[in-house]
């Protein structure tokens, strides 16, 4: 879509219902169709001597000159654009390509034969994309009027008014195209909630829909306004960590399906390993229904939306198997040619994440000795939340100061900090060394933060600098934090001393690099570092983090970003078996050189062959 388009409409009107007008009369215009009967489309038709008139002939333009045409799908898009930004972070709308769409009504029809009861439903329909494709559908293969498919066999709900009236606006241009210029459809789209909407209330002797597809909105769990929350309480799936709001949607479609019904969802792929998706899991273990997955890894199916997602498609009926496969992106989904990988439900587990790629090997590398987690103490970096205020670069320093934007700063209160997150491309702590102002002291080991009046007589250049910065800081946490000092770390993480460290990145496109520190006065930010007891522990966990073997596990465990990078946070490592060396063993591992035989040699102990 072009740049001027946008432009067009974001200077045009913030009221739903002019923008409607125009785009529905620019859509009527350009494709040179008339409406006699269908009240609906009528009053959002712009005519000769309305008001807007002009403004849609200059749109009209615009189209024709930067799109040539405007079709269904280009209409969808602008109707998703519209949405205000603070309505997209509270109701997750996001608009779903048209292949996907179509790949999700073919797959779910071929196996849903056409009947009189056949019921098809979008649960969070947006502007109605699904639902213009299943229609579609239906008339194709019932050849039934767009009055009997709108009026019996789809049906659509959605939290947003203006929603609701696009998508009936969509199907009824829809149904014009074919001939259908009827005063009015009756449209099954209706206005509510789907954590707490009955359609027993709206569908006489209701038994379930044959099939529910979508695209649950996309909506992470800090944005999720108060009283969505309270109807989060009621789903099983919701009982553990802080549940983005896709998550609730699985639950609620599977109730929704009559028996061999079936689900068809483009939606995030977190669930597969996130805490917040533990009782998501669990539920579906307790089900054991047909569940096939197409996972499209780090690729971002949706246009400026950093989400990572998957197909998925389950169908009421026992199994004891979920079948899997990873794409590159979506201009592979063909269903003929797709090779699903069988996963068996009890190889699976739950409570600590599934592995779906390549399941055998790395539940066998799982298996190995001791989980990560039970051998070794991770850490995240100290978190401020400010960090541009406390952490600097010294632009100059003298015997008693470090000059922070030109501000002395006692050396006193400074220390050295890194990020190990640069450590992706940097091989050693000089490059990324920095200071960080660290108002602590230490007693019985534990960091106390100073008093303000102590602040102030020993360290009173660094005391003018913070207080210069004291609006800025007293607005962390939203401006509800509660510290014991307003210049205090927004948290008290990783403040102890540590001497034995194993720093490595957050995230990473390859094998970072991996850094061995023992200076208790350093401090770091960001990233990831392992506690040891001593140097030897480090370097035979360094050399198994820089083998093959450990590059695979994160590659099919952990969770993929932008770019092909993967995480190496706590999380995606916890469950790596650690093998039980022997002494002879260690020493091997610590004289081998040549990575290749490291390589092999883990490998055999652990009984893989990647």
């Amino acid at each position: 879509m072009k740049n001027q388009i946008f432009g067009f409409l974001k200077g045009y009107s913030t009221q739903p219902l002019a923008i409607d007008r125009l785009l529905i009369s620019a859509y009527l215009r350009i494709n040179s169709l008339t409406v006699e009967n269908n009240k609906l489309l009528k009053t959002y038709s712009i005519q000769n001597d309305d008001d807007e008139f002009a403004k849609l002939i200059e749109f009209v333009e615009i189209i024709k000159k930067d799109l040539k045409e405007l079709t269904f799908e280009n209409l969808t898009q602008l109707f998703e654009f519209v949405i205000s930004p603070a309505d997209r972070i509270v109701t997750g709308a996001i608009y779903t390509p048209l292949k996907i769409r179509e790949f999700i009504i073919d797959s779910i029809f071929e196996t849903t034969e056409f009947t009189d009861q056949l019921k098809v439903a979008d649960i969070s329909c947006g502007c109605g994309g699904f639902l213009l494709s299943a229609a579609k559908k239906i008339k194709q293969l019932s050849g039934q009027s767009y009055y009997e498919i709108f009026q019996s066999h789809i049906f659509g709900l959605d939290i947003e008014h203006y929603s609701i009236k696009r998508s009936e606006l969509l199907l009824s241009l829809l149904a014009l195209e074919s001939g259908e210029d009827i005063a009015k459809f009756k449209f099954q789209v209706y206005l509510g909630d789907a954590l707490d909407f009955s359609w027993r209330d709206k569908i006489r002797e209701f038994s379930g829909f044959s099939a529910v597809i979508g695209n649950p909105p996309y909506v992470c769990s800090r944005n999720i306004k108060d009283e969505t929350k309270q109807h989060l309480e009621k789903w099983q799936v919701c009982k553990s960590g802080h549940p983005d709001l896709y998550i609730p949607f699985f639950q609620v479609g599977i109730e929704l399906l009559a028996v061999n019904g079936k689900l068809g969802y483009i939606t995030m792929n977190s669930f597969f390993k996130s805490l917040n998706g533990r009782a998501l899991r669990a539920y579906f273990h307790e089900l054991s229904y047909k569940f096939d997955i197409i996972d499209f890894g780090n690729f971002q199916v949706f246009e400026k939306r950093s989400t990572y997602t998957c197909i998925c498609f389950i169908t009421k009926t026992n199994s004891d198997e979920i079948r899997y496969r990873q794409l590159d992106s979506p201009d592979n989904l063909n269903a003929a040619t797709i090779e699903m990988d069988s996963i068996a439900y009890d190889s699976l587990r739950a409570y600590e994440g599934w592995n779906l790629q390549n399941n055998a090997i790395i539940s066998k590398i799982e298996r190995v000795g001791l989980p990560f987690s039970d051998v070794y103490k991770t850490r995240n970096g100290i978190a401020t939340l400010k960090n541009d205020v406390y952490i600097f670069c010294p632009s100059r320093e003298d015997d008693r100061f470090y000059y922070f934007d030109n501000m002395p700063i006692e050396k006193g209160i400074c220390q050295d900090i890194i990020n190990p997150n640069l450590l992706t491309n940097q091989s050693s702590l000089a490059p990324i060394m920095e200071k960080i102002i660290f108002p602590y002291s230490f007693e019985s080991g534990k960091a106390v933060v100073f008093s303000e009046a102590y602040l102030k007589k020993t360290f009173p250049k660094a005391f003018k600098y913070l207080e210069s910065k004291k609006i800025i800081l007293s607005n962390r946490d939203n401006g509800d934090g509660k510290y014991p000092e307003w210049f205090a770390f927004g948290r008290t993480q990783s403040l102890e001393r540590m001497k034995y460290k194993l720093f490595f990145p957050h995230i990473t496109p390859r094998l970072p690099h991996y850094i061995i520190d023992t200076d208790e006065q350093l401090t770091f930010y960001n990233g990831i570092a392992v506690i040891g007891h001593s140097i030897t522990e480090l370097r035979v966990l360094k050399k198994i983090m820089s083998s093959s073997l450990f590059w695979f596990y994160i590659k099919h465990s952990s969770k993929p970003y932008s770019a092909k990078y993967y995480s190496l946070s706590k999380n995606y490592i916890k469950n790596f078996g650690i093998y039980p060396f022997s002494t002879t063993e260690i020493d091997y591992l610590l004289k081998e050189k040549e990575q290749s035989k490291i390589d092999s040699f883990l490998e055999h102990l652990y009984d893989v062959e990647i």
